[in-house]
């Protein structure tokens, strides 16, 4: 069976075509033109999957989209491509392909491509982990995506890491997602320095405030991340998205992790990711 993978993401939706051996036969690429709205995206997937689909007929279709579907009203949610919210994504696109679609958010996606085809290879309980303007994750348990009883499972990023802390789109305080998504990074660097830069900027410059910065992150990375194998116990762990770029992650940053890890062996693999912003949509044709 040949599989086709659907990105959907906020400014492109691409996709993929793979055969029985993961060869990538067909890639497109399309704007997503959200400012066109729902039905145009409808729109747009139908057309993109009929040209992969073309001469195929025993395909599955797996898409990948911004934010997730709710388990109470099959309606998308938590989406920053906001004409999605509260639309039956899923329901309207098996609709009108006329065949089942497996769909799953951007974290879940992240996590199965890279224990399928990526840093995490071979791996048996999988943690993928993004780091970017919001922080999720997804669970992989020996090749099968662990979705949770009400699909929650990997969404670290609303652990509480301070219960009194910063206050967050969910409505509750001290969530990880606060302190060490992108946006909240460069937010306490600016808090900290006066100064409003990127955080690939902040991570090259030196003294006090910065120190302290890192020493914050580092603190924060450390616990949230000991939290999850504490529970979990994976394998590996993978980190994607934006912030995965920052090298000491995988040096000061693990040792962060495993100095708050409740145990006496302590080796867990923090990986980064292979496939960069490609997982999702080969996760998505891994579904």
């Amino acid at each position: 069976m040949y599989k086709i993978g659907i990105d959907l993401g906020g400014t492109k939706i691409e996709g993929i075509c793979l055969d029985g051996s993961h060869n990538v036969l067909v890639r497109k690429r399309i704007m997503t033109n959200q400012h066109n709205g729902y039905e145009s995206i409808l729109d747009s997937i139908v057309s993109l999957v009929g040209q992969i689909a073309s001469g195929l007929s025993d395909y599955s279709i797996g898409i990948c989209t911004p934010g997730a579907i709710s388990k109470k009203t099959g309606m998308i949610k938590n989406s920053n491509t906001q004409c999605l919210i509260g639309m039956p994504l899923k329901d309207d696109l098996e609709r009108l392909l006329g065949r089942t679609v497996a769909m799953e958010n951007d974290a879940n996606c992240f996590a199965m491509a890279e224990a399928t085809l990526g840093a995490a290879t071979g791996y048996g309980l999988v943690f993928g982990v993004i780091l970017g303007t919001g922080v999720g994750g997804g669970i992989v348990i020996d090749g099968r995506l662990h979705r949770g009883r009400t699909l929650i499972a990997g969404e670290w990023g609303h652990h509480t890491l301070h219960i009194h802390g910063n206050k967050c789109y969910c409505g509750r305080q001290g969530c990880v997602e606060t302190y060490i998504s992108g946006p909240a990074l460069e937010k306490r660097w600016s808090e900290l320095s006066g100064k409003h830069e990127k955080l690939s900027d902040i991570v090259k410059q030196e003294g006090n405030d910065v120190k302290l910065w890192k020493k914050e992150f580092l603190e924060n990375f450390g616990i949230a991340l000991a939290n999850v194998i504490d529970i979990l116990d994976p394998d590996a762990i993978v980190l994607g998205g934006g912030v995965s770029n920052i090298d000491f992650l995988y040096t000061e940053g693990k040792k962060a992790v495993y100095d708050n890890v409740f145990s006496d062996l302590i080796d867990t693999p923090i990986l980064k990711n292979k496939l960069g912003d490609s997982a999702g949509v080969f996760g998505a044709a891994m579904l």
